[in-house]
């Protein structure tokens, strides 16, 4: 008997080859002018072209292993280029969506100001989005180039968007980065990670799971709250967390049955400036990425895991393969992940 072999071979006949059969994509993809939809065996998702746009639309992430979906507006989604500081001595020269306004139950007390806009999912209106295929993944990239800038500040800085789908995996890899135009003492911008949770008194979750804080029962978001009054994330560069894991479980409201977790992992705790959880008609979950001395010319940013796990140990064994990076590199050759943006 001849021994059992896992390679495939060529059928010869006569003088010709016919070649084995291909194996079919690991992913069905499909576009139109509206989005791109993207269904592997594990994990489905689209990415918007037009309208509420960046990072991957609420409600399409869905885990089929368990049927379910992300709660809340989309996961990864941006927003503007800011810094730490009032914007109030030239507010009314502030064009578009620029003026920002704190101290309030929305944005808390912590005095910020943008530096380039518009907030790109509310503002950019449209992206053009470009697929990647791979063996076993598909990538999607995109970018958009600020145009409104605060005063002494240029317009041009741009952010780019590199999203990874791996075969068999309930999760994506992501990453964001800006190119920065302009110089500042504390440069950041902001993201949600791993995206905001819809809910009425708790009903589509059972906890909050934040790494650098702990479980979070849903009592604690009965009432509004703002972000500095609990569950703020503030970076000490003295005592930066060995993780950064920031899920939700996701809860079927009609059963009370508790279905898998949804997680945000932000691979080198070092690049988050701050990150919110807070009550505002919704579980908001901000995570803004930098916070350093920026001059003209530089890049920084962040990568994350998002997806689907059934405990906080799968989600902390998954982190630990990948701490450590920045960026993401992908072409139709394979995908890396990196210690720079």
């Amino acid at each position: 008997m001849y021994p059992r072999l896992s390679v495939v071979f060529a059928l010869v006949v006569g003088a010709g080859v016919v070649p084995a059969a291909p194996e079919p994509p690991a992913f069905k993809v499909t576009e139109d002018g509206e989005r791109i939809r993207i269904a592997g065996s594990t994990l489905e998702a689209s990415i918007k072209k037009k309208g509420y746009v960046s990072g991957v639309e609420a409600g399409s992430l869905l885990d089929t292993k368990t049927g379910a979906r992300d709660l809340g507006f989309g996961l990864d989604i941006v927003d503007w280029v800011m810094e730490p500081g009032s914007d109030e001595e030239y507010r009314d020269k502030l064009p578009g969506d620029l003026p920002y306004v704190f101290n309030n139950p929305y944005h808390g007390k912590r005095a910020k100001r943008c530096i380039e806009g518009p907030q790109i999912c509310t503002k950019a209106k449209e992206l053009k989005p470009t697929v990647i295929f791979g063996k076993d993944f598909v990538a999607v990239k995109q970018d958009h180039t600020y145009t409104l800038a605060a005063p002494g500040k240029k317009t041009g800085s741009k952010w780019e968007q590199t999203i990874v789908f791996p075969a068999g995996k309930r999760y994506f890899i992501s990453a964001d980065k800006i190119a920065a135009v302009n110089a500042s003492d504390a440069m950041f911008f902001r993201i949600d990670m791993p995206g905001h949770i819809k809910h009425k008194g708790g009903d589509t979750f059972s906890e909050v799971y934040l790494s650098y804080h702990g479980k979070i029962a849903p009592k604690e978001f009965e009432k509004d709250f703002a972000p500095d009054e609990k569950f703020l994330y503030t970076r000490d560069d003295k005592k930066v967390p060995q993780r950064i894991i920031r899920a939700y479980r996701i809860r079927d409201p009609k059963t009370g049955k508790d279905g898998p977790w949804l997680a945000g992992m932000t691979l080198d705790p070092s690049v988050v400036y701050e990150a919110w959880c807070h009550q505002r008609g919704y579980i908001c979950m901000i995570e803004e990425i930098g916070g350093r001395a920026v001059k003209a010319g530089d890049t920084f940013g962040a990568a994350f895991i998002v997806g689907y796990f059934d405990s906080v140990e799968e989600m902390e064994k998954v982190y630990d393969e990948f701490a450590g990076n920045q960026g993401l590199e992908v072409s139709e050759t394979g995908w890396k992940l990196k210690k720079a943006p």
